[in-house]
């Protein structure tokens, strides 16, 4: 799988200003200052050091702001990195990326405020992930919990445990714009986990909400619904559900890259 990876790295702007950007005087979230640089810089970087990553897909509503500052200029002068102007939803964007001949699957996707990205997530994610039309990383939290006991997250509970995202995803064929176009439409609500699970129906809401469903069994069933492979792949590095997406979380990203 040498390369035949298309990777997509999420890197808009909310339609209200971010407050860690207006803290940080720039103009959009990703070039907010991580361990000493752009938050963007350590996962682009972690992409294209992988060996089965090959184009990286900077989505963006603002490339200029990437290519006029100097410390993300790189990213606009890096042969294997292409800018696409985005709208204001993920899904919306990936579908219109979609419509075109010019973006081949499989295709990852993670978001610029992943700072902790590294080799050993995509690794693990890559290996665990092939194969399924569709994948999402999650990280359970007693596996978080055991190294960063005061951190919070947003979970969704289930028979199998409590998990939160990971902000990893795989669409690895062209059976995965269903989901997409459903995910489009929920998109508003993604931290309100009962309204995805209503969307997929009455049974998948009951079950979670009876906890009779594992994640993995959920997964599965969306899987049959949609007719295609849908996959779990629960991280086993706890960083993997570490975003840059509030203050605290900042501080604890600095340290632990400090560490």
């Amino acid at each position: 799988m040498t390369g035949s990876i298309t990777a997509i790295l999420l890197a808009g702007a909310r339609p209200i200003a971010d407050p860690l950007a207006t803290a940080a005087g720039v103009p959009v979230k990703p070039l907010v200052p991580v361990g000493g640089e752009p938050m963007i810089n350590r996962p682009a970087r972690a992409l294209l050091d992988h060996p089965a990553i090959g184009q990286v897909i900077v989505l963006t509503q603002r490339p200029d702001v990437f290519a006029a500052d100097p410390a993300t200029a790189w990213l606009a002068d890096h042969p294997r990195v292409r800018f696409e102007t985005g709208g204001q939803g993920i899904a919306s964007s990936l579908l219109a990326l979609l419509e075109r001949d010019d973006l081949p699957f499989p295709i990852l996707l993670t978001t610029a405020d992943h700072v902790l990205l590294d080799r050993t997530m995509l690794d693990q994610f890559v290996a665990e992930a092939g194969g399924a039309d569709i994948a999402v990383a999650m990280v359970e939290r007693a596996t978080l919990l055991a190294r960063y006991p005061d951190s919070r997250r947003t979970w969704l509970k289930f028979r199998d445990g409590w998990w939160s995202g990971a902000n990893i995803f795989w669409f690895g064929s062209k059976k995965a714009r269903p989901v997409i176009a459903l995910w489009q439409e929920v998109e508003q609500d993604r931290k309100k986990g009962w309204k995805i699970l209503a969307a997929f129906g009455p049974f998948a809401l009951l079950g979670a909400l009876l906890r009779v469903l594992t994640l993995r069994g959920g997964m599965a069933r969306i899987g049959r619904k949609f007719g295609l492979t849908a996959r779990l792949v629960a991280m086993d590095s706890p960083e993997a559900c570490i975003d840059a997406d509030k203050p605290a979380d900042v501080t604890l990203i600095e340290a632990i890259l400090r560490g």
